[in-house]
């Protein structure tokens, strides 16, 4: 297993090396002068030039990249642009809500779509299973920013139960900063969990077909136990393979949700650095999603040998 991981990590250099020449050179495709943006609307030409010198603008692509990746290595992911702080204090101080997002994300989404996906597949072509399918339609089809909207009118701004914008910090109590996140997380889970009851139901239909199921009901095993214990343990490695996937979904998704409900989290750094051109912070999250989503896949490799005692790495 340990040998395993480390040629996976080692497999992740040139995925990391690609990104990161991708990243740098949003500099080069990217229109505009950020030496320009930097010394304003008042700067002259000679300011811009002496700003370009000292950023090393005016140096080579090779020299440059090489520079930059030597720093990547030390930790150091440079300066705002507009802040003139230091990249990675700024990503450390929005971690905390984004993280916490997709971690509240992941656990309502399971929690909730792997009972459905079960009993959709339990009770196939009935009443039930029609309105799983007609819900994972319909959680396809909204996006999560209208469902976002309906959840903070209804349950915010009618019933009150919740807060409608912004986090509390851990630092002020873990029940609080949960009641910030539940819409943003229910809002964000919505395609996920259609997508999750959709591959259980699927998977575990084929699953409720095989041979040794149909043995365990002839002796009599209770319903219960054969659904969740027997069949749904054989599903394991599809389902663990979709949340995996997903992860990315919820990177693209908590960008859009963290904006409608005011999070001040890495999307919301994302979507201000974009507007300003801040190529430096954008370096640094799409560096930081990109070694999350990398882990997040070893993690799944590394899940289908607990789940699935066949596979051996």
């Amino acid at each position: 297993m340990l040998s395993h991981i480390a040629r996976r990590l080692l497999a992740s250099l040139p995925v990391m090396t690609f990104v990161g020449l991708f990243v740098f050179g949003l500099l080069y495709l990217a229109p505009g002068d950020p030496a320009a943006i930097m010394a304003g609307d008042q700067a002259t030409a000679a300011d811009i030039a002496r700003i370009r010198v000292a950023l090393k603008l005016d140096a080579p692509f090779p020299i440059r990249f090489g520079s930059w990746v030597w720093s990547l290595l030390h930790g150091d992911l440079g300066l705002s642009i507009f802040t003139n702080q230091p990249v990675a204090a700024m990503i450390v101080q929005r971690l905390e809500p984004t993280y916490l997002l997709m971690l509240m994300t992941l656990v309502i989404s399971v929690i909730l779509a792997l009972p459905i996906g079960v009993v959709a597949a339990w009770k196939h072509n009935t009443a039930s299973d029609r309105m799983v399918m007609v819900f994972a339609v319909l959680s396809f089809s909204v996006p999560s920013f209208v469902v976002g909207y309906l959840l903070a009118f209804v349950f915010g701004l009618q019933l009150r139960w919740l807060p409608v914008q912004g986090y509390v910090p851990l630092a002020n109590g873990v029940w609080p900063a949960i009641c910030s996140l539940i819409l943003p997380a229910v809002a964000l889970g919505s395609v996920y969990i259609g997508l999750l009851a959709r591959i259980t139901r699927a998977t575990m239909l084929e699953v409720l077909a095989q041979d040794y199921v149909r043995t365990a009901r002839a002796k009599g095993a209770e319903e219960r136990k054969i659904l969740f214990k027997h069949a749904l343990k054989n599903c394991s490695v599809p389902i663990i393979t979709t949340i995996g996937s997903g992860v990315a979904l919820l990177i693209g998704g908590a960008i859009v949700t963290e904006t409608v409900f005011a999070i001040p989290g890495l999307g919301r750094l994302t979507v201000d650095a974009i507007l300003r051109r801040d190529y430096p912070v954008i370096q640094g999250v799409i560096l930081l999603f990109s070694f999350m989503y990398v882990l997040v896949n070893l993690l799944v490799d590394m899940l289908y040998t607990v789940f699935d005692p066949r596979i051996r790495y």
